[in-house]
C-alpha cells in the first residue's frame, strides 16, 4: 500500500535529517514512528505527502511513484492530521470536516451526509454541525480534527503527534475512539508519536529511528521483548519492558463471562435487590440485545432516593470499555492510572460480553512487579 524505498532527505552541507529510510506498510497497518526529538520521524511523515521532497530514494503509493504526481491532487488523497489541529474558526464545525470533499468537488448534500456520518461515529450530535470551533473543547476539536482527515475517505492517513496537547485522560479516551475507529474503517495510518506509551497501545508495527535512520522496527510485543540494543532499552524504559506472563496476553483469557446486569426500565428497587443478592454495590445496564449502555452503582441510587424510579434516570455512561482482543498491558495500565475498579469487556456492535475487575488483574500485577524478584530469592536459596 506505502513503500519507502532508500528514502533521504539531506540539507546543506549534507547534513542528513533521514537517511535511507525503507519500509513498506500493508493496507490497513497502524505504523507508529517514534524517537527522541530530532530524529527524523516528522521529517519522514511529511516527505510521504511531499510537504518535504526527499533528495534521494522513491515513496510508492499503491505502486504509484508519488514525485510523478500532482502534489496538490497527492494531498487531498491523503489524509493529514496535526497536533495544532488547524480547523478554521470562521467556518462551522460541518463545513471544517467537509473541506476537502468540497475541494474534490462533491455535491453539498453528499458533504453533508458524510458529515452526519463521521461525527456520529466519533459519538458527537449532529447538532455539533452548526457550531464553531470555539464553542468546543479542545479533545472535540481534536476529534473534529481526525474527522476532517477522514471525510474525503482517503486509504492512507498521516498523523503527527495530533494527541500530545491533551490532557492525560482526554488523551486516552481519544486514543482508544481512534483506534477502534482505524479497525472499523480499515484505514492504513501512518502516526508520529514521542510517546512510548502511546505506541504501545495503538501500533500495530513500531519503527523506532535515532539521528535519521531506523534502529529497530517490530510489534509491539517484539521490540519489548527483543530490543536491539542499548539505546532501544533506554529508550523503551526498564518499566515497560516488564511482561505479563507469556499465557496471559488477551483481555478475553481473565474477563468474567457473566457479569451482573440489570434493563434501564427496572426499578432502584429491583437493582437494590439485586445487588444485595448478588454481593456488588454495581451492575452493568444492557438493552434488549444485551449491548452495553452504561451502569448505576449504589451511589448515585442513594443520591437519587425519592427523585428518581428507574434505573434509567441514573443511568451513568461515563465508562470506557475495552474489546475481548485488547492486549492486558494495556488494560492494566488504563485501570491503575484511572483508578477504574473495573471495565466492561464488549464486542464490535458493543454486545455486553464480559468484565475484567481489578482483583482479576492481582496476580498479573503481582508477577509484573515482583514476580521476578521472587524467582532469583528462591534461586539462591
Amino acid at each position: 500500500m506505502l513503500k519507502l524505498e532508500h528514502v533521504s532527505k539531506l540539507y546543506t552541507g549534507g547534513k542528513a535529517a533521514v537517511r535511507d529510510f525503507s519500509l513498506d506498510i500493508d493496507q490497513g497497518e497502524f505504523i507508529c514512528i517514534i524517537g527522541p526529538s530530532g530524529c527524523g520521524k516528522t521529517t519522514t511523515l511529511k516527505m510521504i505527502n511531499r510537504l518535504i521532497e526527499p533528495t534521494k530514494g522513491t515513496v510508492y503509493l499503491n505502486g504509484e511513484d508519488i514525485l510523478k504526481k500532482n502534489p496538490i491532487q497527492l494531498r487531498r488523497q491523503i489524509g493529514y492530521v496535526i497536533q495544532q489541529i488547524g480547523l478554521f474558526p470562521h467556518m462551522t464545525i460541518g463545513e471544517n470536516i467537509a473541506l476537502v470533499p468540497k475541494l474534490l468537488k462533491w455535491p453539498s448534500a453528499k458533504r453533508r451526509k458524510r458529515a452526519e456520518e463521521l461525527i456520529d461515529m466519533a459519538h458527537l450530535g449532529t447538532d455539533y454541525l452548526d457550531r464553531y470551533p470555539s464553542e468546543l473543547s479542545g479533545g472535540q476539536q481534536q476529534r473534529i480534527g481526525v474527522l476532517r482527515a477522514l471525510a474525503a475517505d482517503p486509504p492512507l492517513i498521516l498523523m503527527d503527534e495530533p494527541f500530545g496537547a491533551l490532557d492525560p485522560i482526554t488523551r486516552d479516551d481519544l486514543q482508544d475512539e481512534f483506534k477502534k475507529l482505524q479497525q472499523k474503517m480499515g484505514k492504513t495510518i501512518v502516526f508520529v508519536t514521542h510517546d512510548m506509551d502511546e505506541a504501545i497501545k495503538l501500533a500495530d508495527r513500531i519503527v523506532i529511528m535515532r539521528e535519521g535512520e531506523i534502529v529497530q522496527t517490530g510489534t509491539p510485543d517484539d521490540i519489548l521483548r527483543n530490543p536491539e540494543n542499548d539505546f532501544v532499552k533506554k529508550f523503551i524504559g526498564e518499566d515497560r519492558m516488564i511482561q505479563t506472563r507469556p499465557s496471559l496476553e488477551r483481555v478475553e483469557q481473565i474477563m468474567d463471562e457473566h457479569p451482573v446486569t440489570i434493563r434501564q426500565n427496572r426499578t432502584l428497587s429491583e437493582a437494590v435487590t439485586l445487588m444485595r443478592h448478588r454481593r456488588v454495590d454495581t451492575l452493568l445496564v444492557v438493552d434488549e440485545k444485551k449491548r452495553f449502555i452504561g451502569y448505576v452503582d449504589i451511589e448515585n441510587i442513594d443520591q437519587s432516593r425519592g427523585e428518581s424510579k428507574y434505573v434509567g434516570e441514573v443511568l451513568q455512561t461515563n465508562i470506557f470499555t475495552v474489546r475481548q482482543d485488547t492486549l492486558l498491558r494495556d488494560t492494566v495500565r488504563r485501570i491503575l492510572k484511572q483508578g477504574a475498579k473495573y471495565v466492561p469487556v464488549v464486542d464490535e456492535q458493543d454486545h455486553l460480553t464480559g468484565i475484567v475487575t481489578r482483583a482479576s488483574l492481582v496476580d498479573i500485577v503481582y508477577d509484573n512487579i515482583w514476580g521476578a524478584d521472587d524467582r532469583v530469592a528462591a534461586e539462591d536459596k
